[in-house]
């Protein structure tokens, strides 16, 4: 044990006093990929959700209508990864620094945007993913579990949309409506819960 700690310590005094752009770009490079390691070791299991770890600070795209999440957690690591990576890689190889520095500022800049991209992807898919209830206003249904008629109570109803069949509670003004009859929504009363006509009305 002693002579594993006095190699750590005789390496860290010969290469670790002096401050070089070799240290700089390994210690980016240890730094990203350890963040980019623990969020993927959290998501694999099932901890610390995108929101918790990964606060994002929108910047506007040029069509504005979206925002490429240049500066969060994630790309940030990247970027930190990869540059240090090319740029460790650069030195070792013998580049001119100029080279080298250039190589990797383009290369965590490319990482960057790509995961910029990606999350900007994935985050439409789940808006689109998530189908809003006032959104079924209008479309047709059919009376699952009987609703009650005049307001006297609940009956439910599913409706097809997107390719999915969404199931929600309903009422009626109307005469009761029996189950494996057609329906229409016709406005929303409560979070989840719609009133209905009978189909044609």
């Amino acid at each position: 044990m002693d002579g594993i700690w006095d190699w750590i310590s005789g390496w860290s005094k010969e290469h670790l006093t002096d401050w070089t752009m070799t240290k700089l770009y390994l210690a980016c490079a240890v730094a990203g990929g350890s963040v980019l390691i623990g969020q993927t070791g959290l998501s694999l299991f099932g901890l610390g959700g995108a929101d918790d770890v990964d606060p994002d600070i929108d910047v506007d795209d040029l069509d504005g209508a979206d925002g490429l999440h240049f500066l969060s957690l994630r790309a940030l690591a990247g970027f930190l990864t990869f540059f240090g990576l090319v740029g460790w890689g650069g030195t070792a190889s013998e580049w001119a620094p100029a080279v080298t520095v250039l190589a990797a500022f383009g290369a965590g800049s490319t990482v960057m945007v790509i995961v910029a991209l990606l999350m900007r992807m994935f985050s439409r898919m789940h808006s689109e993913g998530n189908l809003q209830p006032e959104s079924v206003v209008g479309s047709n249904a059919v009376v699952y579990l009987k609703v009650p008629g005049h307001g006297a109570g609940k009956g439910k109803v599913t409706v097809s949309i997107q390719g999915r069949s969404m199931e929600y509670e309903a009422v009626t003004t109307g005469d009761e409506l029996p189950t494996g009859s057609e329906c229409r929504l016709v406005r929303m009363t409560t979070e989840g819960t719609f009133e209905v006509v009978p189909l044609g009305q």
